[in-house]
Formats: structure tokens, sequence, C-alpha cells
């Protein structure tokens, strides 16, 4: 297996052996004024479809920078089966940043942003987000980047979702199931997501709603009141450790 380079970065750009890409306009920044790269150093690049490439570097400047695939590193499918997807009521800026990012680095396929009555943050910026999760994926050697989806209404989202993937609603309330024994009761290969409400909780309208629907598992992390960027993080880490990928290991690993 070729050595990885230091340098990882995502492109929307088709890869193959020989195939010349042209890198954005803040990467090309990236690398000229911060990493101080110059042309003829490797990089690596993916793309979330063709698996992940080493590159080298044909052209480098301030607002352009263009490189070359070479030598494919991982094939797409060494990817883990995709994770939940996330389901959160935005919170304040920065919160919001972090449960995307963090969301990432723990495997979650699909972010969506979900407004609910007692929701502190109605604006998304989708566009910064879909950046962060770009990042993370970078950093934590994803070969895929979460989607972000456009915010929704909680009750327009349960009357469009597709009943074949349970929703795992963390409910606050002790309502639910432990969260153990719910994600160990799961048919094998079922597909999930995560619903996470806002700071105040879930209105008790919208826990009877969702209670009517037979795709939703109300399920209970414990006995202490988290906070929403906590639980959200909480569930995929339950999620990861019972049902996901933490049986696998880092790829590029000594030792």
């Amino acid at each position: 297996m070729p050595a990885r380079p230091a340098l990882r970065l995502f492109t929307d750009a088709a890869l193959s052996a020989g195939a010349t890409v042209a890198l954005s306009e803040g990467q090309a920044h990236y690398l000229h004024a911060v990493m101080r790269t110059a042309a003829g150093e490797e990089i690596a690049l993916f793309n979330g479809r063709d698996g992940e490439w080493v590159a080298t570097l044909t052209e480098t400047g301030k607002r352009r920078a263009t490189a070359t695939a070479q030598t494919l590193l991982r094939p797409q499918s060494d990817e883990p089966r995709p994770g939940p997807w996330l389901l959160f009521a935005p919170l304040k800026k920065d919160a919001t940043d972090m449960v995307v990012e963090k969301a990432t680095e723990l495997g979650a396929s699909h972010l969506i942003p979900v407004l609910t009555r007692y929701t502190n943050a109605t604006r998304v910026n989708t566009e910064r987000l879909t950046a962060n999760a770009i990042e993370a994926s970078e950093q934590c050697e994803r070969l895929s980047v979460p989607t972000v989806a456009e915010p929704e209404k909680l009750d327009r989202l349960l009357d469009g979702w597709a009943p074949a993937r349970c929703l795992l609603v963390m409910d606050e309330t002790g309502a639910g199931r432990d969260v153990a024994s719910a994600l160990s009761a799961l048919p094998p290969g079922t597909e999930a997501a995560i619903l996470i409400g806002p700071e105040g909780g879930f209105e008790k309208s919208e826990l009877e709603l969702l209670h009517r629907y037979p795709f939703v598992i109300r399920v209970t992390l414990g006995p202490r009141i988290l906070r929403a960027e906590t639980a959200a993080l909480s569930a995929l880490t339950c999620w990861q450790a019972l049902r996901g990928d933490w049986q696998g290991r880092p790829a590029f690993r000594g030792g």
C-alpha cells in the first residue's frame, strides 16, 4: 500500500489514474498560504465515489491549484456501511457546528436540521454546515461526506418519512426503552435515524405525534438530562458501539 500523504482534501471531481483536478480557490489558498506547499508535492484526494488517491500537485498559487491523481490508496468499498442519519433541532451557531463536526466523525451519513416547537435557532446556514462536514471528513479519514439537508418542520418530515427506516427518538421524559436494549432489539441490517429534540425538549403534542408512527422507537439515554449536543453525540456513540463499525480499525496505522 502506498504511503498516505499528510494533507487530505475533498473534491467533487472524478478521480482516476492520470485525472487532473482543479482544486477550489479556498483549497488553493490553504495549500499555498497556510501549508506552504509547492508543485511536485503529494496530497490525498477523495470524492465519496472513487476512493482515495495519492495526487501530485502540478500548480499551486494564491487562487489556483491543480493536482494529478496517481495511485489509488483505498477503494470506495473500504468505507464502512453507511451510518445512521442524525436529525437534530438547530442550536446556537457554535453548538450546531460542533454537532455537525462530531456527527461526521462518528459516522452519520445524513444530517437533517429539524424545526420543533421549542427550537431556539430557526436560521440554518447549510452551506457552512456542509463545509464543516467536509473539513471533519478530511480530518477523520472518511471516504465520504455526510449530506446536509435544508431544515424541515417535524410534522412535515414525519409525513414524508419512508417507514422502512426506523426513527430512534431520544425521549427525555424517560418513557422510552433504554438505549442498549432498544438497539439490541433491532433486526440485523436495520436502517435507522436518530432524532434529538431542542434544548427545551419536545412539546407534549410533538411526543404524542411521534407516538402515532409505527416506525418511531422512543429511547432514553439514562437518568440524567443531557444537553441537546451531548445527547446527539451520545446516541451516535451508542449506535457505533452496539450496531455500527467500531469493530473496525483506522486505515494506515501500524502496531
